[in-house]
C-alpha cells in the first residue's frame, strides 16, 4: 500500500503540472496569455476556459417559426405537385387550380378520372416520412369539384422538421461567425432559442439568423411577357423593380461552396461560388441558350445582381457582385455555405448580457469558491494537522484537474457549473475525511502505524467509490436530461467526481507513503 513505484510519482507529478499548466491562461487577462503562449510548449491549448453568456455577456435571442409561412410553403408545393399528377396522369381540368389558405382545388368533370386520381392525391401531402398516413383531407361535391386541405397533424409535423432542419442550419451559420461555443436548442414546439457569448454585436447575429438565404437564379423577363410569368422583385443595388420570369432556373440549393474575395477587375467585394455536378449542368444550359440575356441573382426575393451572360458559364462556378462591403461579402458567403432556412423566424425575445452583469456573475462564483476552499483548508488543517495538508494539496491538484479538463473538452463554463465546482470541493476532501477517520479507528483500536494506513485506505475505499458513482449517475441524468445551465453543472460535477477519486485516494496515498518513508514517526498525527 505505501510502496509506490518511482515512474508512478514521476508520472503523477507530470499529469499535475500539465494541469496547471493547462489552466494558467485562465488565471490571467487576456492581454498576456498571448505573451503566455510564447513561453509554453505549443502542444499546450494557448487559450483559457470558455465563459458562457452569463460569465462573459453576449447575444440572447428567441426565434419562433413562422407557421403561416410553412403552411404557404406546403400549399405552393402541393399547387406544383398537384399541376405534375395531372400533367402525368394527363387528366383534363375545367379552369385552373385554385388555391385556399390551407390547401388548394381542382374541377375534374370526369368523374371516371376523379375515381382513377383520387388515390394517388392522398400521397401527395403524407403524414410523416416515418410511416403510413395521409396529411390530406379531400372533399368532393357532385360537380367534380375536389378541395384538397392540408391537415393540423401534417402542419405540425412539417413545423417540428422545420425548427430541428433550423437548428442545423443556424449551428452553421453562426459558426461561421467564429463564435465560440454557442447554444441553439429547440424551446417549446416551434421555437429555437440562440446563445452566442462574447458577440456584443446582436445586430450582426441578427442580420446572419433572421435572414432566411433563398438563393435563385433567374432570368430577367423580356419585353412583352406574360404577366402572369412575371414577378416583379426590388432590387439592392438600385431603386426600382425589375421584371424576373417566375421560373427558377437554378435553385440555390446546388451551391457546393461559398467564399468572399474581390473582383480583379475593379477590386469591389464579391462572393465567389461553385455548384455542384447537377446544378452545374443547369448552369451551363442556361448561360448557353440565353447568351446575351441579363441573369438575375435573386436573394429571399430581391435581386441582388442581374449581369448579362456574355458566353456559356460551364464550368460550374461563378460570381456575385453587388456593390457588397466586405462585411457584407463576408456574411453572404456565410448565409450560402450554410444553406437556406425552411421557414421564416420571427424574433420573439431579444436579450443583451453585458459583460459588467457577467462580471458581476464571475466575482459572486470567485467569492463563493474562495470562501468554501478557505474553510475546508482551515478544517482540515484543525482537525487532522499534517494530514490535512496533504488534503489541501490534494485539493489544489483536484481543482486544477477541473479546469484543465473543461479547457481540454472546450466546454463553457457557467455560474450554475461554478456553482457545480465549489460543490465538488466538499466532496473531495469529504473522501479524505472518510479514509482519515477510519485510519484513526484503526490506530485506536491498538494497529501499528503502517497497518491503520493500510487498512484507512483499503476500507475506506469501497465507500467512496459507491457515493461517487452514486452522485456520478445523478450528474449524467442531469446531463441526458437537462439543458443549458443544467448541463453546465452536470459536467463540472461530473469532472469534479473523476478528479476526486484520483486526488483524495491516490495523491494523498503517494503523499502519505513518502511521509511515512522519509519521516518514519512513531505515531500518527491524527
Amino acid at each position: 500500500m505505501l510502496r509506490f513505484a518511482p515512474w508512478k510519482i514521476a508520472f503523477t507529478l507530470t499529469a499535475s503540472l500539465i494541469a496547471f499548466l493547462i489552466c494558467l491562461p485562465s488565471m490571467i487577462g487576456p492581454q498576456n496569455r498571448a505573451a503566455l503562449a510564447a513561453h509554453l510548449p505549443s502542444w499546450l491549448p494557448p487559450n483559457g476556459i470558455v465563459l458562457g453568456l452569463d460569465l462573459q455577456g453576449g447575444a440572447h435571442l428567441l426565434y419562433e417559426v413562422d407557421r403561416s409561412d410553412v403552411i404557404h410553403s406546403m400549399v405552393g408545393n402541393l399547387r406544383d405537385d398537384l399541376r405534375r399528377l395531372l400533367r402525368e396522369e394527363k387528366i383534363g381540368i375545367s379552369g385552373g387550380i385554385g388555391i385556399n389558405p390551407r390547401g388548394v382545388q381542382v374541377r375534374i368533370p370526369d368523374p371516371a378520372e376523379v375515381a382513377r386520381i383520387k388515390p394517388k392525391l392522398y400521397n401527395l401531402v403524407p403524414l410523416s416520412s416515418a410511416g403510413p398516413g395521409s396529411g390530406l383531407d379531400i372533399s368532393q361535391s357532385d360537380d367534380g369539384l375536389l378541395k384538397l386541405n392540408i391537415t393540423d397533424a401534417a402542419i405540425d409535423n412539417k413545423v417540428k422538421r422545420a425548427v430541428e432542419q433550423t437548428i442545423e442550419v443556424l449551428n452553421r451559420r453562426v459558426n461561421g461567425l467564429g463564435t465560440t461555443e454557442p447554444n441553439i436548442q429547440r424551446q417549446g414546439n416551434d421555437r429555437v432559442l440562440v446563445e452566442v457569448p462574447g458577440l456584443q454585436d446582436t445586430n450582426r447575429l441578427k442580420e446572419i439568423v433572421g435572414t432566411t438565404a433563398k438563393l435563385e437564379f433567374r432570368l430577367v423577363a423580356e419585353p412583352g411577357a406574360n404577366p402572369g410569368d412575371v414577378d416583379m422583385l426590388e432590387q439592392t443595388d438600385q431603386p426600382g423593380k425589375l421584371p424576373v420570369e417566375k421560373q427558377v432556373m437554378v435553385q440555390g440549393e446546388d451551391l457546393t461552396d461559398a467564399t468572399p474575395g474581390f473582383d480583379s477587375r475593379n477590386g469591389e467585394p464579391v462572393v465567389n461560388f461553385r455548384f455542384n455536378i447537377r446544378g452545374g449542368q443547369r448552369f451551363g444550359q442556361v448561360t448557353s441558350a440565353n447568351v446575351g440575356r441579363p441573369f438575375a441573382i435573386v436573394l429571399d426575393n430581391k435581386v441582388i445582381s442581374a449581369p448579362r451572360i456574355l458566353g456559356p458559364i460551364t464550368g460550374g462556378s461563378g460570381q456575385i457582385s453587388g456593390r457588397f462591403t466586405v462585411e457584407q461579402a463576408n456574411n453572404l458567403a456565410i448565409l450560402l455555405r450554410a444553406g437556406a432556412l425552411p421557414a421564416k423566424l420571427t424574433i420573439v425575445e431579444e436579450r443583451t448580457v453585458g459583460p459588467g452583469l457577467g462580471q458581476d456573475s464571475i466575482d459572486a462564483g470567485k467569492k463563493a469558491a474562495y470562501w468554501a476552499a478557505a474553510l475546508v483548508v482551515t478544517y482540515m488543517l484543525i482537525t487532522y494537522g499534517t494530514f490535512g495538508v496533504f488534503a489541501n494539496i490534494a485539493l489544489l491538484i483536484h481543482i486544477s484537474m477541473i479546469f484543465a479538463a473543461l479547457v481540454l473538452l472546450r466546454a463553457t463554463l457557467t455560474l450554475p457549473g461554478i456553482a457545480g465546482i465549489v460543490l465538488t470541493i466538499g466532496m473531495a476532501v469529504d473522501s479524505n475525511v472518510l479514509i482519515y477517520e477510519r485510519i484513526r479507528e484503526e490506530s485506536h483500536a491498538g494497529r501499528s502505524i503502517i497497518s491503520a494506513l493500510d487498512a484507512g485506505f483499503n476500507r475506506a475505499f469501497a465507500t467512496i467509490v459507491d457515493s461517487n458513482v452514486t452522485m456520478f449517475v445523478v450528474a449524467a441524468i442531469l446531463y441526458f436530461l437537462g439543458a443549458g445551465p443544467v448541463r453546465g453543472f452536470a459536467v463540472s460535477l461530473a469532472l469534479g467526481i473523476l478528479t476526486t477519486i484520483v486526488t483524495a485516494v491516490t495523491m494523498t496515498r503517494m503523499m502519505i507513503a513518502l511521509w511515512y518513508r522519509y519521516a518514519r514517526p512513531t505515531k500518527l498525527p491524527i
